[in-house]
């Protein structure tokens, strides 16, 4: 194995001399901190091992213990933490995990998911030692059902490890897979706990290929559709161990540092863990998915002694250095490769009710609106619960039987975002559309974020079915509008895209090639004629030409295309190429992306939630919530209830958001 860490022995090592220096560092009032984190984060674990075993022999102590009464907080936990075997460390992590009344279940995915047959092997004995249990049998009374057997499978530490790989047993486990889960109703776990805790990692990368070519979607979109809780988490992040296991780790420290709060025991165990086997990789896959290093992102979300120690282990800022390392431009150009083979199911979160009646919606609507007061919670049940299909039969319903305009009634009622939620829910999606991009431009300023992400999103048929509704409802050209609100080649991208004339179809594997290098080449022109070649190639080409021609990229350059976009361009274009870019990779992700920025922080965008929900509850807000969940470990549906509660005292507002979300991941 290659070691790719960041901490690695230190030359003319001489334990006594650093248990002095240590002892010294600790002796009388006060402690010296520097000496002590500059020593520790400079020396292996092997050798601090000898350093713990000199300073006993030198000074009748336990340096442990120590550390313990000389340090405080987060930067104690990390001091010590260093100063224990990586055996004992992950150990007592497991212990914490499940002692105690809750159960850490995102610790024990973390770590039974990533460790080899080795490392799981002496973690056991550790355990065993430590705490005079068997690890095996805590964890079984500390967790259920196939989350449970899932674990035992990946405690027995047999996952083969060969590296022999049978073409014919490949193809069996893909069909097995692919018949246990997304062929039949309802999902034989049992056979996904076998193949996927124990063949080989060789053997797995090909059986997930394989099972691409048979399901038309990725293992991981599969186990989204058809596992949940806590075992869907586990299976997942075997999956991603199984793909990459420093990207894995990218993502995981990237969730505990985001947002609001820094999960530091996360933190803590796997800057610990990994900064002797694959520290280098992970900052490299950070780098590659975050568009920011690992080094700057510890730097602004920690502070002191704690943040001196995590930088030393991180080991260097990646942003000073451009370019990939060759492992991460392979994963860089893996992940276009499976972003090309994947066929996404879009699943919708609002369906067609059945046993509709429009005339009977319309009088139950009627009867909410008229008399004295609003009965909104009736009106909530009918419009959130209906197809955009079935809104516009109930609109004509209403007319054709009452003699009245549903759109105006509702508006007299209602008030604030309830409003504007159930009005936009009555709109056709074109009508929607055009009033979002008249709502992006009128007034002083301009919502560009808007404007971009409907004009990168909605379809050639979309976009020329808003270009009609705009016209007839504003009485001008959509693309005179964007012409007079917006400028330069911010205004050229907008127009280009507004013309609904994006190429439809596969991609074509030479013009890819040719693409690819045409925007390399760009890379070396000045600013106005980069930003040119990028929006003739960018705003034309079709999504699955332009996976190909983003992976071809990476080949090129050596560089990924989104880092290109945030290094070399600026505001509102880097913004518009930005979008595409994510769009064309994954586009659920990045509309939960928009989401959570649109809640997180003070105050709520209300008009960017309602734009989002609105639409896609009938497209894909399914793939949205799961690609919420995954990347935020935290329910779209849970999220919009937190963050919509303060602005919406009646809770009818969320009410209606909770219903188009479709339920709780």
């Amino acid at each position: 194995m290659v070691f790719r860490g960041t901490i690695t022995g230190a030359p003319d090592f001489d334990a006594s001399a650093d248990a002095e220096t240590l002892y010294n560092a600790m002796k009388g009032i006060g402690s010296d901190k520097e000496a002590i984190l500059d020593l520790v984060t400079s020396r292996s674990n092997a050798q601090r091992q000898e350093i713990i075993a000199a300073y006993k022999c030198s000074f009748g102590k336990d340096l442990i213990e120590d550390l313990k009464y000389e340090l405080t907080g987060k930067f104690e936990r990390l001091i010590v933490s260093l100063m224990r075997t990586r055996a004992y460390h992950d150990a007592k992590e497991i212990h914490d995990a499940i002692k105690g009344a809750g159960t850490n279940e995102r610790c024990l995915i973390e770590v039974l998911a990533s460790r080899n047959n080795a490392q799981i092997h002496e973690m056991v004995a550790a355990y065993k030692d430590a705490y005079g249990s068997d690890i095996e049998e805590d964890v079984i009374a500390d967790t259920s059902g196939h989350f449970k057997k899932m674990l035992i499978v990946l405690l027995q530490g047999t996952r083969d490890e060969s590296g022999v790989v049978n073409a014919d047993l490949v193809e069996q486990d893909a069909q097995d897979l692919y018949a246990a889960g997304e062929e039949q109703w309802g999902t034989d776990e049992a056979k996904f706990i076998m193949i996927l805790g124990n063949r080989s990692v060789t053997h797995l990368h090909m059986v997930f290929d394989a099972y691409e070519k048979i399901a038309e979607m990725s293992i991981e979109d599969s186990i989204k559709n058809e596992l949940s809780g806590d075992f869907e988490r586990l299976m997942l992040a075997v999956v991603q161990c199984i793909r990459s296991v420093p990207m894995f780790f990218a993502k995981r420290l990237y969730k505990s540092m985001k947002g609001l709060g820094t999960a530091d025991n996360t933190l803590i165990r796997i800057m610990i863990s990994r900064s002797e086997i694959d520290m280098l990789d992970i900052r490299e896959c950070f780098r590659l998915r975050y568009e920011k290093s690992l080094y700057n992102m510890i730097k602004d979300d920690t502070s002191g002694d704690y943040k001196r120690t995590l930088l030393n282990l991180c080991g260097g800022d990646d942003d000073l250095t451009g370019e990939f390392f060759p492992e991460a431009a392979q994963i860089a150009y893996k992940m276009w490769e499976l972003s090309a083979m994947t066929k996404v199911q879009l699943r919708p979160s609002v369906r067609p009710a059945p046993d509709f009646d429009p005339a009977a919606d319309a009088q139950a609507l009627r009867k909410a609106m008229k008399g004295f007061g609003t009965d909104e919670d009736a009106i909530i049940d009918i419009v959130a619960r209906r197809s955009n299909a079935q809104r516009q039969e109930i609109r004509q319903a209403f007319k054709s039987l009452l003699g009245r305009d549903l759109m105006k009634d509702l508006k007299s009622e209602l008030s604030k975002n309830l409003e504007r939620l159930i009005i936009g829910l009555m709109l056709t999606p074109a009508e929607f559309n055009a009033k979002m991009m008249r709502k992006a431009m009128e007034g002083a300023g301009t919502d560009e974020h808007a404007l971009i992400e409907i004009l990168v999103t909605r379809s050639n048929e979309e976009i020329q079915a808003m270009n009609a509704a705009y016209q007839d409802a504003y009485k001008k050209t959509l693309e005179e509008a964007i012409q007079s609100d917006t400028s330069g080649h911010f205004c050229r991208i907008l127009v280009s895209l507004v013309q609904g004339a994006r190429e439809e179809g596969p991609a074509d594997v030479e013009r890819a090639n040719a693409d690819a290098q045409e925007l390399a080449d760009a890379c070396n022109a000045d600013s106005d004629d980069m930003e040119m070649k990028f929006m003739s190639i960018l705003c034309t080409r079709s999504f699955p030409h332009l996976r190909k021609v983003f992976q071809e990229f990476v080949r090129c350059t050596n560089k990924d295309i989104e880092q290109i976009i945030k290094k070399e361009m600026s505001g509102d274009v880097k913004n518009a190429f930005y979008a595409i870019v994510r769009s064309v990779k994954n586009q659920p992700s990045y509309f939960a992306d928009r989401l959570y920025k649109a809640m997180k922080g003070l105050g709520t965008d209300d008009r960017a939630l309602i734009r989002i929900m609105v639409s896609r509850s009938e497209v894909d807000l399914f793939n949205i919530r799961k690609e919420f969940k995954e990347t935020h470990d935290e329910s779209l549906h849970e999220f919009i209830q937190v963050e919509t509660m303060i602005g919406d005292t009646s809770g009818d507002y969320r009410k209606t958001l909770l219903i188009l979300c479709g339920g709780e991941d």
